[in-house]
């Protein structure tokens, strides 16, 4: 094999890798969004959580009845 065959040949595996790196790279970055996306909103729900707990305890007056575990 010539010398130039076997530079084309590396060039040529060097472009397959460096063309499945990129869409690699692209499905990471897509999978990072998606995942920022749901700890966004893993965040709200806490937040609206923490609100709704803290309304219900500073609502007053709570029966005995409500702190019973439910097989009671």
């Amino acid at each position: 094999m010539e010398h130039t065959d076997l530079i084309d040949k590396r060039l040529t595996d060097l472009e397959i890798k460096s063309g499945f790196t990129e869409d690699l790279l692209d499905h990471l970055n897509q999978l990072v969004v998606r995942q920022q996306q749901q700890i966004d909103l893993l965040i709200n729900e806490v937040i609206q959580l923490r609100q709704q707990a803290s309304d219900a305890s500073a609502g007053g007056f709570r029966s005995l009845r409500d702190e019973l575990p439910p097989h009671y």
